[in-house]
């Protein structure tokens, strides 16, 4: 007997979402609660669980499309199931097996998570061989886990993301217990006590922010170098060429001129374009130069790349720059287009300030800060001029770059924004 598998209801007012990924193919044996698919919707990214157990006979949908509430997934012939590779877990322990656990504890039923120090993932296991969807390959990379040292829970050890939300937390856990490791979170007093307060769930990008964020600094020793650079003429330079640029369909910004800057100070300093590997005791230096530029988002903050900036004239980078902005904002990044970054500029000049300590972006090693611009009387030749000011930081990791090289660094790029013409517009 045949039996269809439709997509089940989502959620409050959701009445469709894009399939990223099928899970199955045609011939797979799958058990009840087996993740078949993964929906994006405008709320959040999920796997489907298959509400029968069977052998898979046809695919009714492909990777990209928009599917409906009721929309068949997939036919599964139910006179053929046998054996399944990974027997259906009785409901309840399902439950519990992805049920959170309470702060400070492990559940029972989940493998906790072994830290990577005492048991190293199977040697056999590389990274592209891990059996997970994009998306949680994405959220492992975002807040720091190895997704080849993260133990599987699903069908044929597929990783799924309550898998690598354990195993960090597991080495969360771990580390605060070290003598050196993070600070344990202690649970927040009963504001109650003291007046009405609201609870508002972090959507899925705040939530891997924050994760992300936590062990960027935790993990890397910071150090942040400032400085203020003479913006004046490349100023007047990006006034002057701005039209030409918007005519060639990008937008000439400060933030452009700044990633060709950035792009030749990383060739000049090899250091800045690196990750430190604390495993093996050894630093990861690129040949390749692809910078990330933060933009703020109604969900939150995204840092799309640009791609081999070395190897783009300015024109180049406003295009792309304003190409892939657009696509942040109107939700339509890739998972690639967030990947294999080497150095990170985060502008806030726009919105105001006098100047921010940024987070290194692990596993880059270094990130640069932009505050916002000001006119401040300057000495020059005898008398006092007003002169445009940009304030900015360089954030760095201290285990990789000396204070001497971050300064040397700071003021490559004040150099280098005070002769603009130095850089070709165009090549």
């Amino acid at each position: 007997m045949n039996t269809e598998i439709k997509l089940p209801e989502l959620g409050e007012n959701i009445e469709e979402g894009v399939l990223v990924t099928v899970l199955v193919a045609a011939g797979d044996s799958i058990a009840v609660d087996d993740s078949i698919v993964e929906i994006e919707t405008d709320k959040a990214t999920m796997e489907v669980p298959s509400p029968a157990a069977g052998v898979v006979k046809e695919i009714s949908v492909n990777a990209g499309e928009t599917v409906k509430v009721g929309q068949v997934l997939l036919i599964l012939d139910g006179e053929a199931q046998g054996p399944v590779a990974t027997p259906a877990a009785p409901a309840e322990t399902k439950r519990a097996a992805t049920a959170k656990p309470a702060p400070g504890q492990v559940s029972a039923t989940t493998p906790a998570a072994p830290a990577p120090s005492s048991v190293p993932a199977p040697a056999s296991r590389e990274r592209g061989s891990v059996p997970a969807a994009p998306s949680v390959r994405r959220l492992a990379y975002e807040i720091g886990v190895e997704i080849a040292d993260v133990p599987g829970s699903g069908a044929h050890g597929r990783v799924t993301a309550e898998d690598v939300k354990a195993y960090s937390k597991q080495l969360h856990h771990s580390r605060s217990a070290a003598p050196a490791g993070g600070i344990t979170e202690k649970p927040l007093p009963d504001f109650s006590r003291w007046g009405a307060t609201e609870a508002v769930p972090m959507n899925n990008i705040r939530r891997v922010t924050s994760e992300a964020m936590a062990h960027n600094w935790s993990a890397i020793p910071h150090v942040t170098q400032f400085d203020k650079a003479d913006i004046t003429t490349v100023e007047a330079f990006r006034q002057q060429y701005k039209t030409r640029v918007q005519q060639a369909g990008g937008k000439l910004t400060i933030t452009s001129i700044l990633v060709k800057v950035l792009a030749s100070a990383l060739k000049e300093f090899p250091q800045f374009n690196s990750s430190a590997d604390a495993r093996n005791k050894q630093i990861v230096r690129k040949s390749y130069i692809s910078i990330g530029v933060a933009v703020d988002t109604e969900n939150g903050l995204l840092v799309p790349v640009i791609r081999d900036a070395d190897k783009k004239s300015i024109t180049e980078i406003s295009i792309a720059m304003n190409t892939l902005s657009e696509k942040a904002r109107n939700k339509k990044l890739a998972l690639e287009d967030m990947q294999g970054g080497t150095f990170t500029i985060s502008n806030l000049g726009g919105i105001g300030g006098t100047n921010f300590t940024p987070i290194v972006n692990w596993p880059e090693v270094a990130i640069l800060g932009i505050a916002r611009s000001s006119h401040e009387p300057v000495f020059v030749d005898g008398k006092f001029e007003p002169r445009l000011i940009m304030p900015y930081a360089v954030s760095y990791d201290h285990r990789v770059i000396d204070g001497a090289d971050g300064a040397r660094f700071a003021r490559f790029i004040d150099e280098a924004l005070q002769n603009p013409m130095l850089l070709a517009l165009d090549g």
